[in-house]
């Protein structure tokens, strides 16, 4: 789910009133799960409520990631170097071994009333996606809103992706999104967005939380496990 819901937040590189802060709340549904997500961006930090039980604060300075386990008071801090070998290990289940494909966003030239804006749709599809997106260019300081939201986007991030549409490629503010992966589909519906100032402390880990160490990833164990099977898997065409 937080996958999807990542893929429906938007960026793009345009005008800015700079460095408002920024709140969205999104409504989601599928997967048998249904509710509400905030998103919160203050400069490079961005924070996700997506449960009672978790938050996520990414750091699109660093690329670092941080979980709060709430209800257990608990902090697990991931690298951006610890997210790229995940993604790398991931990648290992791709027949070919091969990063995920990108697709292409492509006007169906539809148009919609969604929330009183007016939208166009776009479709994109990759090997691991599908996903229908309503686009409202007229969406009022949509463009300073997508450049806020970049830092959801860390650079560093974009080497191993599971091949969704780079940002910058919406003409204006998705409002609504419909993504499909595997056998999961999941639809974000814009509710509201604010741009009142936001406290530091929501973008920190509170001091009464326990550090969480993960294991390390070796990644040059997994390179050299990748070298055979590449030797023997068929050309790419």
């Amino acid at each position: 789910m937080k996958t999807a819901a990542f893929g429906s937040i938007f960026s793009l590189c345009l005008i800015l009133p700079l460095q408002a802060d920024l709140t969205i709340v999104q409504k989601i549904e599928g997967s048998g799960q249904a509710g509400e997500m905030t998103v919160k961006i203050k400069g490079d930090k961005a924070r996700i409520d997506g449960s009672p039980n978790v938050t996520t604060i990414i750091d699109g300075k660093t690329g670092e990631m941080t979980n709060l386990m709430n209800d257990r008071k608990a902090v697990v801090r991931i690298s951006a170097e610890k997210m790229k070998a995940a993604a790398e290990m991931v990648g290992k289940f791709n027949a070919k071994n091969e990063p995920a494909a990108k697709g292409k966003l492509t006007p169906t030239g539809k148009k919609e009333v969604i929330g009183g804006y007016e939208t166009e749709q776009y479709v994109y599809e990759s090997p691991n996606v599908k996903a229908t997106y309503w686009v409202a260019p007229k969406y009022p300081d949509g463009a300073a809103i997508l450049k806020q939201l970049q830092s959801l986007n860390p650079e560093m991030w974009k080497a191993n992706n599971l091949g969704l549409p780079d940002y910058r490629e919406f003409p204006g503010l998705p409002i609504k999104t419909t993504m499909s992966m595997s056998d999961n589909e999941i639809t974000t519906t814009l509710v509201a967005i604010k741009q009142d100032p936001l406290d530091d402390a929501e973008f920190s880990v509170p001091k009464d939380f326990r550090e969480i160490k993960l294991p390390e990833i070796d990644v040059a164990h997994e390179q050299k496990e990748k070298k055979p099977a590449a030797a023997t898997s068929s050309p790419t065409p």
